[in-house]
């Protein structure tokens, strides 16, 4: 029997479990849905198949929606086996669901609901159906995500105050299952992702009365969790950690023992931060953005490999056509979008996906197109959040950054249009590229302070990190203009430093691409070591050294706001995969690679790095170095 998934209009899927994500962010007591646009599902769909076939066959439709199937002229309800053929027949399902998206699962020896199934919304012309490798089975509902689950117990408590604190070895999302062996008192749990957090019944984020008959509490991040009256022995706490098991394939160890902490940090925060989709954060937002999903495609590249989150993640972010406003209202996210499938198809050679999408990306570049000023420098509009960094950026009129990224989206579309052979767009892209950088460079470039301004008319003349930062990453600069940026900018302690782990990523990268790995290497040991030496067993939000220790958890100016397990956060194991190990795919499709290590930072490494269906492992003693690949 061929195998068959369940199938439903392509990006229905990511659209509703999107939603479902955005509006999971409970604050205290309250929910807080997302505040961009939500995109909706189609909630009625066709799906059409043409078949020449031998003999007779038969075939069993099941769904969770209302409909039929319609083989050979005749309609059957879903459930009832279906008998047609021999010869040419067409097979149509028509679905309709209300509470979610429509979907189908196709059961027969011959037909099947394979990936050669196309689906029609009523109003555009039919695409290939949407599938995913997690849902192959007849008894699933894809509207449904079943997680994978884990048990943790406390591995300390302690008395405090009336009640009792529960510590976990450490953050997890997790539904904590309590047990009142007192019997009959009300109970309240309070849980943080610090002892802090959860001692504070006021400020707290997740406070839950367990459910009377499961005793379990909702899913939320949490590392301790305190309960108000009682006393150590009268109630039962576990933690039922809930994840998307999606497998690391990446292994680091080398003879720097922070590093390698550093490195294992970074893989349980990236790990808990990669469910379904790529969020930001577990605690707080819990939402998928633009920007956080962009540094997770790199990670996830050399970390997990998988092709499949940064599917779901692209997809949803993107929503339908037409386009109305930016990706989570940035216009920033909206332009790593176009450079995430770029990342996605360069890390894995997916030309199914790319043609899929590819339309989308045009569109959205067209939606860009009218945001543009008489130099073609992309401005906001009224609503539109002109974000960057959370830095003092001079922001009157065209942002250079901003410029910066619609540059490297117009490369990008050159470069995937000549992928699929669209000669012709990868020509005009080709053009604009070539027109802005320009501009670029003679509006924005101020020879006498050695960078690029943020602004050229405010008169200012305000220089920052990151538009120069990108001038290195997106090649707008040539090679005297970055090292000039290195030495006056990077380099220059009177140019504000950088103090969000997300933008520090794009510096370390530039820092690295420049040659500087020295002062990459310390910066990873001492800012994501310092906040291992601060208690962290997952990489924050954002960390500032001078910041006293009592307002440390504190972000927005809201008390425990900062979000202390945060994807974007994970970047050290980008940058040692990359630069130190220095393995990079060239073809991504073929599974080819160079790596040009440099071990001098190490008296021995030992890792294994995903590319494509292999795993590389590399072992240096400290005199041979040893490549060897793993098919999987």
């Amino acid at each position: 029997m061929n195998k068959s998934y369940w199938i439903w209009y392509p990006g229905d899927f990511e659209l509703y479990h999107a939603m479902v994500q955005n509006f999971s962010r409970v604050e205290r007591g309250f929910g807080w849905p997302a505040f961009w646009k939500s995109e909706g599902f189609r909630n009625r769909v066709v799906f059409r198949r043409k078949m020449a076939l031998d003999t007779e066959t038969s075939f069993v439709v099941y769904s969770k929606a209302v409909g039929y199937v319609l083989a050979d002229g005749r309609k059957y309800p879903f459930g009832e086996t279906v008998v047609c053929g021999p010869g040419q027949v067409e097979i149509s399902v028509h679905a309709g669901r209300i509470d979610a998206f429509p979907s189908v699962y196709i059961k027969g020896e011959v037909i099947c609901s394979d990936r050669s199934w196309q689906a029609e919304d009523y109003a555009n012309a039919p695409v290939a159906a949407g599938y995913s490798p997690y849902f192959t089975e007849e008894g699933q509902d894809p509207a449904v995500w079943e997680y994978s689950e884990k048990v943790y117990l406390p591995v300390k408590t302690e008395p405090c105050g009336d009640g009792v604190l529960y510590e976990f070895e450490t953050e997890l999302t997790a539904a904590l299952e309590i047990k009142d062996r007192a019997g009959g008192r009300p109970i309240r749990v309070y849980c943080g992702e610090s002892r802090e957090e959860a001692l504070d019944p006021v400020h707290c984020y997740y406070s839950w009365e367990p459910d009377p008959g499961t005793g379990r509490c909702p899913r939320c991040a949490v590392r301790f969790a305190y309960i108000p009256g009682h006393r150590e022995g009268e109630i039962g706490v576990k933690a039922i950690h809930q994840f998307v098991d999606i497998p690391v394939r990446a292994s680091f160890s080398c003879s720097d023992s922070l590093v390698n902490e550093i490195w294992s940090v970074a893989a349980h925060t990236f790990r808990l931060c990669s469910g379904i989709f790529f969020i930001d954060g577990i605690k707080r937002d819990k939402w998928i953005w633009g920007g956080d999903a962009y540094q997770s495609f790199f990670v996830n590249q050399y970390l997990m490999a998988d092709r499949e989150i940064n599917r779901r993640t692209l997809l949803a972010l993107r929503g339908n056509d037409p386009m109305t406003t930016h990706i989570n209202t940035i216009l920033d996210y909206t332009l790593y979008w176009i450079l995430g499938v770029k990342i996605h198809q360069e890390a894995y050679g997916d030309t199914e996906f790319l043609e899929q999408i590819y339309p989308k990306m045009c569109s959205l570049m067209d939606f860009c197109g009218t945001q543009l000023e008489e130099h073609g420098f992309i401005v906001g509009r009224p609503g539109d959040w002109i974000f960057i960094d959370w830095a003092d950026l001079d922001k009157d009129g065209p942002l250079c950054a901003e410029q910066m990224l619609l540059a490297a989206c117009y490369r990008a579309m050159a470069e995937v249009s000549r992928c699929l052979g669209k000669v012709e767009a990868g020509e005009e892209y080709r053009g604009r590229y070539g027109r802005i950088k320009e501009n670029i460079n003679t509006f924005y470039w101020d020879e006498d302070q050695g960078a690029y301004i943020d602004s050229f008319t405010s008169g200012r003349k305000h220089v920052s990190r990151h538009a120069n930062i990108f001038a290195i990453l997106f090649d707008i600069a040539d090679d005297g203009q970055k090292e000039r940026i290195v030495a006056e900018v990077l380099c220059n302690d009177e140019v504000p430093p950088i103090t969000t782990p997300y933008f520090k990523f794009y510096e370390m990268d530039a820092l690295c691409r420049m040659g500087r790995l020295d002062e990459v290497f310390a910066r990873i040991r001492e800012y994501w070591g310092g906040m291992l030496q601060r208690g962290a067993v997952t990489f924050w939000e954002e960390y500032d050294p001078a910041v006293p220790e009592a307002e440390q958890y504190d972000m927005y100016g809201d008390k425990f706001g900062k979000s202390l397990c945060h994807a974007w956060s994970a970047s050290p194991i980008y940058l040692l995969a990359k630069y130190f190990v220095g393995l990079t795919v060239t073809d991504a499709e073929k599974g080819t690679y160079e790596i040009h290590p440099h071990l001098e930072y190490f008296d021995s490494l030992e890792c294994t790095l995903p590319v494509g269906d292999k795993d590389v492992h590399v072992v240096w003693d400290g005199g041979d170095l040893k490549i060897k690949n793993f098919d999987r």
